[in-house]
């Protein structure tokens, strides 16, 4: 394992994205996290693709949420300047972001998850309500659109037209909403994240960013599972991981409907850094602080990723 020296480390933070907000909280405990660690830390807001380092930046710690940072793009640009980077690679940053992609993944190596169609942007599902429409290339909930009824699909459809070319319809399912964070091949304590008014969307998640003051979720770490339940959500998020061949950290999303087979919905690997994020909230559950969490991400990453001599 590759251990972090006291050395110049560069926060990239916002990005162009939805999630730009989102990114700079992150990077503010981030920042704070990898100070308690005694390293020397520099913070760079990217914008667009022509960014620059500091000169002496010896690794860049990612955390730009969504469109850029996670999706790929800021991997690929990194590789090319020869600049060690958090996270994962660019294969399995790009597979992750795109849920198109990874739906096809799971599929195929007989991940669990919810029935599902492709629809061109502004064309009706065949899919009998109730469903959930989905940009494919968001995060955070953006762009996404619960559908009961039939009179709500057509503005939920237009709406989610705003964001993409091409739609996921994902079959509505009910059950409890959980999630499993994941360092290596270590699932962190299962999470149960019950929003307090509709859905786990942007202001339940980021209620501190709610003006109003309506936004919330209680979490429940670990969630109230039997212990045999426990080990196969752990292990229905392993598998949703190992599919997408992923190294390094994420967070699995999933839904246990009431016949207690669990459904793997989405894979985050860039997953919130915030006072109410979730990979956090069950590390230190786990006896992980946050400077150890990051530690080991950093060590992780330059194990997946060796630095150039």
């Amino acid at each position: 394992m590759n251990q972090i020296k006291p050395q110049r480390i560069t926060v990239l933070k916002g990005g162009p994205g939805s999630e730009r907000t989102i990114s700079h909280a992150s990077a503010k405990a981030v920042v704070a996290a990898l100070r308690e660690l005694g390293l020397d830390v520099a913070e760079v807001d990217v914008t667009c693709p022509d960014f620059e380092l500091p000169a002496d930046t010896k690794l860049v710690f990612n955390i730009i949420h969504g469109t850029y940072g996670e999706d790929g793009q800021l991997q690929r640009e990194l590789e090319k300047r020869g600049v060690p980077y958090t996270g994962e690679g660019v294969l399995g940053s790009e597979l992750a972001f795109d849920k198109l992609k990874s739906k096809a993944r799971f599929i195929e190596r007989g991940v669990p998850t919810p029935l599902f169609e492709i629809v061109p942007a502004g064309q009706a599902p065949k899919m009998p309500v109730p469903y959930v429409i989905k940009a494919p290339c968001e995060g955070s909930s953006v762009g996404v659109f619960i559908v009961k009824t039939e009179a709500e699909a057509a503005p939920a459809i237009e709406s989610a037209a705003k964001f993409a070319k091409e739609l996921l319809v994902e079959q509505f399912v009910e059950g409890r909403e959980l999630t499993v964070g994941i360092i290596a091949d270590q699932p962190l304590p299962i999470i149960e994240i019950r929003p307090r008014t509709g859905f786990y969307d942007w202001t339940n998640k980021y209620p501190f960013l709610d003006p109003t003051g309506k936004g919330g979720a209680d979490h429940y770490c670990p969630a109230a599972l039997d212990a045999a339940t426990t080990a196969l959500v752990q292990q229905t998020a392993l598998a949703a991981k190992d599919a997408l061949d992923l190294q390094v950290y994420s967070r699995v999303d999933l839904l246990l409907p009431a016949d207690g087979k669990p459904v793997v919905l989405e894979i985050n690997t860039i997953p919130g850094m915030t006072e109410s994020s979730l990979v956090p909230e069950a590390a230190k559950k786990a006896g992980i602080p946050m400077p150890q969490l990051l530690q080991r991400v950093i060590e992780l990453s330059l194990t997946a990723r060796p630095p150039r001599e």
